[in-house]
């Protein structure tokens, strides 16, 4: 993590074929484009990477997660379960299809709660939305249950967890649909894009479409396409979708170097017995891009990403971060928007602006994250470990 740090010739080489045609928008010009297809190439290398049949891509993690809601027929008066740790566009997303986002504690999976997700189905509720974190996985197998029992959507927001699997299964590959994020810090980068992901042909042709303006891209030629619906513009572009080409080829080998280089790094900290680690529900299926542990006290844990940083290593301590944690999401719990919500959507949303998670709390207030860089040396790797143990020993 990120696949920019080993962008190189093949990276290079794909985008050269788009801007020697001078094409880069992904539908259309077939003549001049010489039989230069960029984004349907990624789709069917994405598919065939996850073996699943179908992969649709858009022009970011959250239009990717707008298309899939919409194409699902998520909309006014629905509510989606989502975990209270997560990146904003969970929800933003959720809102522009003007639905409710329900939001619920995470557990030490830093994943949602299958019994918080249970406690908190209503009648208006249709979608249950884990979102797989930093790399790893949700309980999908009660997750899954939970769905099954009560007639639920079950949607993964996938967008940190590319190329890591549940029992031998892609994540995103699970449930209804599954969407990823390309942007520029991810394990693989197109430097902006997304994709949704599903079995479900039917399911698929409305991705293609609303991602397009409604287009069914089932004419000779864009002209003759017809519009059965309204959609919005959410397209990848070629020359974003030629960089994640070559970013998808290079999958495994990111994923070899993140799980070595995580390997060294968690055994350095096993060594410290106040130390416990997030819990993985399967850890082979585990893509590494972070290392999460947690520190028996807040207290503690602060000092310790203090101490990681004046070290010059990289700690997320999301308990404080305003893009991650419900706690600093100010503009959410104030229903803070350039227009207005629909009357009951903003009665639902009143609840937030005095609502507490303690349960969360008292997970991500003790909770740690350094990400596993792709470029780092041998010898940097073990400064590193030493140095990331020393520093969480000085908190204690």
């Amino acid at each position: 993590m990120p696949g920019f740090e080993l962008f190189g010739a093949e990276e290079r080489k794909e985008v050269n074929d788009v801007l020697e045609t001078g094409i880069f928008m992904r539908y259309g010009f077939d003549g001049p484009r010489k039989g230069i297809w960029k984004a349907k190439e990624l789709e069917q290398a994405i598919s065939s990477k996850l073996n699943v049949p179908y992969t649709q891509l858009t022009s970011s993690g959250t239009t990717a997660l707008t298309t899939a809601l919409a194409a699902l027929g998520v909309g006014a008066g629905d509510e989606v379960i989502m975990p209270t740790f997560t990146f904003v566009a969970s929800f933003e997303s959720i809102f522009s299809v003007g639905a409710t986002p329900v939001l619920v504690d995470v557990d030490d999976t830093l994943t949602l709660d299958p019994r918080a997700v249970e406690a908190a189905i209503t009648p208006r509720t249709k979608v249950i939305m884990p979102v797989h974190m930093c790399g790893a996985m949700a309980d999908l197998d009660a997750l899954k249950a939970i769905c099954e029992k009560n007639n639920l959507i079950l949607l993964e927001d996938a967008a940190q967890s590319f190329g890591a699997s549940y029992k031998g299964k892609a994540l995103g590959s699970i449930g209804h649909a599954g969407i990823f994020s390309f942007d520029f810090v991810k394990t693989v980068t197109c430097a902006e894009g997304g994709a949704v992901v599903t079995s479900d042909k039917d399911l698929y042709l409305k991705c293609d479409a609303y991602s397009d303006h409604g287009h069914d891209h089932l004419g000779v030629d864009r002209g003759a396409d017809l519009h059965p619906f309204m959609g919005q513009n959410f397209r990848i572009s070629e020359l974003h979708a030629a960089v994640g080409l070559a970013q998808v080829r290079k999958l495994d080998k990111f994923l070899a170097i993140q799980r070595s280089t995580k390997k060294i790094f968690k055994d350095a900290l096993a060594s410290i017995p106040e130390v416990s680690f997030r819990r993985l529900p399967d850890e082979a299926g585990d893509s590494a891009t972070f290392l999460g542990f947690f520190l028996p006290e807040e207290n503690q844990a602060r000092a310790a990403a203090a101490a990681m940083k004046a070290a010059g290593l990289a700690a997320f301590y999301w308990f404080d971060n305003n893009w991650h944690y419900i706690r600093n999401w100010e503009h959410f719990k104030q229903s803070a928007t350039l227009n207005h919500f629909a009357p009951g959507l903003q009665q639902a949303l009143e609840l937030y602006k005095i609502k507490q998670f303690p349960v969360s709390d008292a997970i991500i207030s003790r909770c740690i994250c350094t990400p596993i860089n792709l470029g780092w040396s041998e010898s940097e790797i073990k400064e590193r470990a030493d140095k990331l143990v020393k520093a969480v020993k000085s908190a204690l």
